[in-house]
């Protein structure tokens, strides 16, 4: 089928020149010529809409759906039956009986519309005028298209040339009187829906992009923006939508649709979500451009914009107009919602209103068939209801078995006979299974208030009904299960990426949580378990609505925490949900004064408690976080009072847990190699410098590697004597735990020989052999040693040995910089040593600097800062402290090149006061 829309205008007459005047309406028995219409055939066309069906019969199905959509859309909704009729009578006998290609077009005017079926039958005469018996009678197969037109158009003709043939009719609108045109019945005031003092309904227009472009007074006021902050934002920023992965009409599809009645939520200014019931319109203005038109009123007065319920509706075999109609499209309607969800609400509405019930629903069976879900009802409290599981086999003999067709006279008389329905105030009861090949695929109910309603006829025109759609409720199950299977793919694809990403213990709680909330659950809370002897620990609460976090975390904190079973898949704990209710129940008593303490002093504490009890009083599931052979928790995952969890959500769940448990094990277990790891390498760092009189000191170290606290590079002050420090600064061969094992052996070596009063060649001598006798482990070692002794005059002597280190440098007063001691070998390499110390003498003012390779090899490219650099980096730190020279120094090193260091680096500066 194509199809075409065109707005608006002045339409030229589509009748070729040549053909003959139009038919009127007049006597069908008698034998006189047909009338000619000698008024104007049309007014100022204001729509047209076209379409082309191809020979085959589903085009006369699918041609009605054009027609009835067309005038619906044009809000002619008073003719669209009797178009509908004569547009299925038209297009069968060209498609059928002709077997050519049908056009038909729909033109708009004031007055009513026009609608022209045409067909291109090659071998057509043209007939003569002639008597109107010629067009058939209602016992003969053909030609009662024309008698149809004559009965029920207002004006009606044919045309015909040699190779085409069009009959055209037109519909006038009704005259409309003033007065009502749908009503409900009256209703004592207690009755009527609760509304606020006034009942505002928010005007939200939204653009071909999804953008907003209008807002309201009553918009503003029930969401807290004003125009200017939400005009040309996405509503999809504002709209909380309720989905499952994979499965189920989003807020930007629900936008395309000609018209579209719902709940969701919109997030308002405050970060608090309204819930709200929506209709949306989709229109176009004079340019064409389309866009949607939403109002919005608070869920609870969705009475002011809800569509009323249909009333009852026959169950034809064949469609009014006598032609044989398809029994899917006959029971469910044209056209055919194309998704699962809308599939099974449209069946259990037309099922009520076929055996006029009170309510009705439908369960589909779980894979393997010992259960039954819930997954759409009416009539109903359907959030209790949707997703409720029962047994197939509820009992004995056929009446407790779902396979076959069963009636309930009176529910009283058997209590339970149907779960679902206890406390409904449903009396009579209508259960058929839903087959295809034998296998039972679901169940369709329907039930009234009184007892003895249905008998076995009923339970056969609903088993007749529910093998009409048995087979298309399958397919469009089996198609949200693939589409439900490929979003949980990647749902678990982006979950393992995110775990993987981090090994930090609490980014992985945190991240097990937000990945569940609210995709699968409304809330979680994971236990965590140290270790075997230890009880399950409350690590983390979160809800879709941050308000409900702390209320539900106290809640929880009050009873015993599940138990840690390692059986994989989810089992029900029902503690949450029992304690919930017990709180809510002693506040309400509370609120009412009956535990004898004064009202007022509890009254604030209403509130929180009775939602929290609202949100954590649905089933709650468990769920084992299994890794290595070992319980380390369980994920517990709640909904809203009275919700139940479908279960491909759970078996999604069980996935996700799995994943999590591993991500969480590793997280501990880096966590406490990263806790001894850090332990181990704090020993090897020195403790607090020590305060050194008329001296300042100053140390910057850095680490290089992620996690390194100490690598190969160290530093070290000591006091050895009265008076007397020593001080260090070396590098190790390397980087990493290797060259941080040396480093220890360094430091404490140092100290351990200069306090036993050796001079500063024995001390590296004594090291340089502790070096070599580690063998294979052994590694090079340059390191600058050196005593300190501050003078009574204000100066310090220094006793220095320069081991293969870059050479410390001195900083005079007046700006020069030159090197302290001169080159000598390096450690761990040869066995005979023969080193020297070179005495210095600071005079106030004066600074030693002291580097490891890391500062003085820093490169960028093919420059390297080296010995000059850092010269002329100390020119400019002439009158600095310490610490004001250690970090220019280190500044300058990091500006030097973009790339993280990739090597340790040590400053060590000394400055005598």
């Amino acid at each position: 089928m194509t199809t075409g829309l065109i707005p608006g205008g002045q339409t030229p007459d589509p009748r070729p020149s040549s053909t003959r005047p139009p038919h009127q309406r007049g006597d069908l028995t008698g034998q006189g010529a047909l009338h000619v219409d000698d008024r104007p055939r049309s007014s100022v066309i204001t729509a047209r809409a076209a379409a082309s069906f191809e020979p085959v019969g589903r085009s006369v199905a699918t041609a009605r759906a054009f027609v009835r959509d067309t005038l619906q859309g044009w809000g002619f909704a008073d003719i669209v039956d009797d178009a509908v009729v004569l547009t299925s009578e038209l297009v069968t006998n060209a498609v059928v009986h002709a077997g050519t290609h049908a056009d038909v077009l729909c033109l708009r005017s004031a007055d009513g519309v026009r609608i022209e079926v045409s067909d291109r039958y090659p071998e057509r005469e043209i007939p003569l005028q002639g008597s109107l018996a010629t067009m058939g009678s209602p016992d003969r197969e053909g030609g009662r298209g024309l008698q149809l037109c004559a009965a029920i158009a207002g004006r009606w003709g044919v045309e015909y040339t040699p190779t085409h043939k069009q009959v055209w009719f037109q519909l006038d609108l009704p005259d409309r009187p003033v007065g009502t045109r749908t009503a409900g019945p009256s209703l004592p005031a207690d009755l009527l829906p609760l509304a606020d003092s006034r009942v505002r309904v928010a005007v939200v227009q939204i653009d071909r992009t999804g953008a907003i472009s209008a807002w309201n007074e009553d918009a503003e006021e029930l969401f807290g923006y004003s125009a200017d902050q939400v005009t040309g934002k996405p509503l999809t920023d504002l709209a909380a939508w309720p989905h499952t992965p994979g499965t189920s009409t989003g807020i930007v599809e629900a936008l395309q649709l000609s018209r579209w009645e719902g709940s969701y939520g919109i997030r308002g200014a405050n970060g608090r979500v309204t819930p709200v019931y929506a209709s949306h319109l989709r229109v176009r203005d004079t340019d064409g451009e389309p866009s949607t038109v939403c109002l919005l009123v608070r869920d609870h007065e969705r009475a002011v914009l809800q569509t009323p319920s249909r009333g009852p509706a026959s169950d034809p075999a064949t469609t009014s107009d006598g032609q044989n109609a398809d029994p899917f499209e006959v029971f469910i309607g044209s056209p055919a919602p194309d998704d699962l969800d809308g599939l099974l609400q449209r069946t259990v509405e037309r099922a009520r209103d076929m055996l006029d019930g009170d309510s009705a629903f439908l369960l589909l069976a779980t894979d393997d068939e010992t259960e039954l879900e819930v997954r759409a009802s009416t009539g109903l409290p359907s959030a209790r209801q949707r997703f409720a599981r029962v047994p197939v086999e509820a009992g004995p003999g056929r009446y407790g078995s779902a396979r076959m067709p069963a009636v309930h006279e009176d529910l009283l008389a058997v209590p339970g006979a149907v779960p679902l329905l206890n406390g409904t105030g449903m009396r009579s009861v209508v259960t058929v299974p839903l087959k295809v090949e034998g296998r039972l695929t679901g169940s369709l109910g329907v039930a009234a208030e009184a007892s003895g309603r249905y008998s076995n006829e009923e339970a056969l025109r609903l088993q007749f009904a529910a093998d009409r759609i048995a087979l298309a409720v399958e397919s469009a199950r089996l198609g949200e299960l693939e589409r439900l299977r490929r979003g949980s793919l990647s749902f678990l694809v982006e979950a393992s990426d995110l775990l993987a990403g981090t090994l930090d213990r609490d980014q992985t709680l945190a991240l097990m949580a937000q990945m569940t909330v609210p995709t699968l659950a409304t809330w979680c809370a994971v236990y965590t378990i140290a270790d075997q002897a230890s009880d399950p620990y409350l690590s983390y609460v979160l809800h879709e609505d941050e308000e409900f976090i702390d209320g539900i975390k106290s809640l929880l904190s009050k009873i015993a925490p599940p138990d840690p079973v390692p059986t994989p898949g989810a089992r029900v704990w029902a503690a949450p949900a029992a304690a919930a209710h017990d709180a809510a129940l002693r506040s309400s008593m509370r609120s009412l004064g009956l535990t004898g303490g004064p009202t007022h002093q509890v009254a604030s504490g209403i509130g929180p408690t009775l939602a929290t009890a609202s949100a954590v009083g649905g089933e709650t599931v468990v769920l084992p976080l299994v890794a290595r052979n070992r319980v380390i928790g369980m994920l517990t995952l709640g909904k809203p009072t009275d919700e139940h969890f479908r279960q491909e959500i759970l078996e999604l769940a069980e996935d996700l847990s799995r994943r999590a448990a591993l991500a969480l094990d590793n997280a501990r277990l880096y966590s406490e190699r990263t806790a001894i790891s850090q332990a181990l390498q704090r020993s090897l760092l020195p403790p607090e410098l020590p305060e050194i009189d008329g001296v300042e000191v100053e140390v910057i170290y850095r680490a290089a590697g992620e996690g390194n606290e100490v690598g190969g590079d160290f530093y070290d002050v000591f006091p050895i004597s009265d008076g007397a420090y020593g001080f260090a600064i070396g590098d190790v061969c390397g980087t990493g735990p290797n060259a941080a094992a040396v480093t220890g052996l360094a430091r404490h070596a140092l100290r351990l020989l200069a306090r036993e009063g050796l001079s500063g060649p024995a001390v590296l001598e004594r090291l340089n052999s502790a070096i070599l006798d580690e063998g294979a482990r052994s590694r090079f070692l340059t390191l600058l040693y050196g005593e300190m002794r501050p003078q009574e005059d204000g100066s310090a002597e220094l006793k220095v040995v320069c081991a293969g280190h870059p050479l410390p440098l001195r900083l005079r007063q007046d700006g020069t910089v030159e090197a302290a001691a001169e080159p000598q070998p390096l450690l761990g390499v040869m066995e005979d040593l023969e080193l020297y110390e070179q005495t210095v003498t600071l005079d106030p003012g004066d600074v030693l600097l002291c580097v490891t390779d890391g500062v003085t090899e820093r490169r960028e490219g093919t420059r390297m800062l080296g010995d000059d650099g850092l010269a002329d980096v100390l020119t400019t730190c002439t009158g600095l402290t310490a610490g004001a020279v250690a970090a220019r120094i280190m500044r300058a090193v990091e500006r030097f090149a973009s790339d993280a260091p990739s090597d340790d680096m040590a400053i060590l500066a000394m400055r005598v006061a």
